[in-house]
């Protein structure tokens, strides 16, 4: 089966163990994930499967939003509720108001060290075996983007949150930061990815949607190939300039002279190759599918 899967993953699960489940269902073999969910974090997680998984390359930079919810008064190992608490608890002072002030130099470009149990390589190993693994750990901060952190509202210790952050943020970093900020340690207690890139949880199935679907019922679940990375656009093509792409060859697209790369399809379903422009209307192909 070929073609991009949204889930609406459920806690409790590792991305791993969802990638797992769709390959029983669907009987595919090549599944890759967009984007790693923790295990307590719920909501969409895109999957790419058979030739799509190609197309990784393509949703790297993809932007994600988020909802969740912040605990004030003490800190974990992990950064979020599934670890050890750090140090002594301590009670929160702030108002809601005071919080957001403290939020206020999460936007913009900043530098971000991700936490030491996370899927961050280190010298191709995940920083979280390290860390288990009984090694020191130093993990390197990185530059990412956050578009909007809003505190929406504070009950008790509790703040729930808006975010929406470039490809490669940890929102359990930023709960752990601001938990310091605040001077009594937080972490977070609760996370839903409600968009990854161009996909929101109006495109997710559950596990059980899918586990109840079968034959032409789980090809319906997937987006329409056209709708992938809507912001490269699409053209069909002639057998004639499908054969040459298939074949790694060159073909002239007059009419996307201006645009660094194409969709290519042979039919109105099925995504042939993504090519990039060489020079003024030549196309050159950097993945065939077909």
């Amino acid at each position: 089966m070929n073609g991009l899967l949204v889930l609406d993953k459920p806690s409790g699960m590792t991305s791993h163990d969802v990638v797992a489940i769709v390959r029983r269902v669907t009987g595919e073999r090549f599944i890759g994930h967009l984007g790693t969910l923790d295990p307590m974090a719920t909501g969409v997680l895109p999957l790419l499967l058979g030739k799509f998984t190609r197309l990784a390359q393509f949703f790297g930079q993809a932007g994600k939003e988020y909802e969740g919810h912040i605990r004030f008064g003490f800190a974990t190992d992990t950064f979020d509720a599934e670890g050890a608490a750090v140090g002594d608890a301590q009670p929160l002072t702030q108002t809601l108001d005071e919080l957001r002030r403290l939020s206020g130099g999460f936007h913009g470009e900043i530098d971000q060290v991700p936490p030491i149990y996370s899927a961050k390589k280190i010298n191709g190993v995940a920083a979280h075996k390290l860390a288990r693994a009984g090694v020191e750990v130093a993990v390197k901060p990185a530059r990412i983007t956050i578009h909007d952190f809003t505190l929406t509202g504070l009950e008790g210790d509790t703040a729930a949150f808006h975010m929406e952050v470039s490809a490669g943020g940890y929102v359990r970093s930023v709960a752990h930061e601001l938990g310091q900020l605040a001077g009594c340690g937080a972490h977070l207690s609760s996370l839903r990815r409600v968009r990854a890139g161009s996909f929101t949880l109006e495109h997710a199935v559950t596990i059980d949607q899918l586990k109840c679907a079968s034959g032409a019922e789980l090809e319906g679940l997937l987006p329409h190939p056209r709708t992938l990375l809507p912001e490269i656009p699409s053209v069909t093509v002639d057998e004639q300039s499908a054969g040459r792409l298939r074949n790694g060859m060159q073909v002239n697209l007059a009419e996307f002279s201006q645009s660094p790369l194409i969709k290519v399809f042979t039919s109105p379903t099925e995504l042939l190759a993504i090519a990039r422009r060489i020079a003024g209307t030549l196309m050159q192909p950097i993945v065939v599918l077909g």
